[in-house]
């Protein structure tokens, strides 16, 4: 049995709606995802017993022992599979923690997938997506790979055949964002003005939007929660600026925050904005969108 090295790459979201707040307390959302070439590097390998952990770079309390989702992954994997044998997971983090870059749950998939290669399991995405649904409601869009349709808590899932090649520059503004705080402050905000309650019913409802062309995905750019993080970091603002300033054909903050991207028709345009994103904490990022 051989070692495995596989990639979990950042998302942004170019569209995500807020359709209703559950009775579970989760809310139903309509999102456009894509994948980055912005990515986190996990190695696994086999040991005779447990699972092992390290991690290089960036991380938080949360991301600590069995806390983490890479070990829980490793752990729900090796019980649906009925395997006595341990992993050792070595986890290079690149991408921003707690940044609305979908970080945490890409690690899940990764080891989802990786450890379906490595013990030869040969399981498709959509079983390695319901494994991954009881992780986080972000991790079945990564066992897919590619950009995706996803609704639902973030549960289901309906990757797109074609999609525009995309170059993005991400700034993240040096500081993190809860994402739990984020959909209570909207589900307060929505309750004193219930009028102005952001869904989406009928007909635009269960159309799945299609993008044959750049312009396609500019002109649906929205997210519902960037006021909410907006509100409280006016900072998003000013990072969005800057990038329509420095040629972006259109920014968005991703998921809830607080990185923000700028999409840009050429990567040239867009390394220039990167060399002059100089402003104190910010930390940029050059990506690609990944199409398969």
């Amino acid at each position: 049995m051989k070692s495995v090295t596989i990639k979990a790459p950042a998302k942004v979201n170019t569209m995500l709606r807020v359709v209703a707040r559950r009775e579970d307390g989760f809310h139903d959302l309509r999102m456009v995802m894509v994948p980055l070439s912005l990515a986190d590097e996990i190695e696994l390998s086999p040991i005779e017993r447990g699972i092992e952990l390290s991690i290089d770079g960036q991380m938080d309390a949360g991301m600590a022992g069995e806390k983490n989702l890479c070990w829980r992954a490793a752990a729900l994997m090796r019980e649906e599979a009925g395997l006595a044998g341990g992993v050792r997971i070595e986890l290079t983090k690149r991408t921003p923690v707690a940044a609305g870059l979908g970080g945490g749950s890409s690690d899940a998939a990764a080891v989802l997938r990786g450890l379906s290669e490595m013990w030869d399991l040969r399981w498709p995405a959509t079983k390695l997506a319901g494994i991954g649904k009881r992780l986080g409601a972000d991790v079945p869009f990564f066992c897919h790979g590619g950009p995706a349709f996803v609704e639902g808590i973030g549960d289901v899932v309906t990757p797109y055949d074609t999609f525009p090649n995309l170059s993005f520059l991400l700034i993240n503004p040096g500081f993190a964002v809860s994402t739990p705080w984020v959909y209570k402050r909207w589900d307060e905000e929505m309750a004193k003005s219930p009028s102005e309650m952001l869904t989406m019913e009928g007909a635009d409802a269960r159309v799945r939007p299609l993008f044959k062309a750049f312009r396609d995905v500019i002109s649906s750019l929205r997210n519902d929660l960037e006021a909410v993080t907006c509100r409280a970091h006016p900072e998003i603002a000013e990072i969005k600026r800057f990038l329509v300033e420095q040629g972006a054909a259109g920014a968005l903050m991703s998921g809830s925050g607080p990185t923000v991207f700028g999409v840009f028709e050429r990567g040239s345009v867009r390394d220039a904005a990167a060399s002059r994103a100089t402003k104190e904490g910010w930390r940029v990022f050059a990506a690609e969108g990944l199409t398969a």
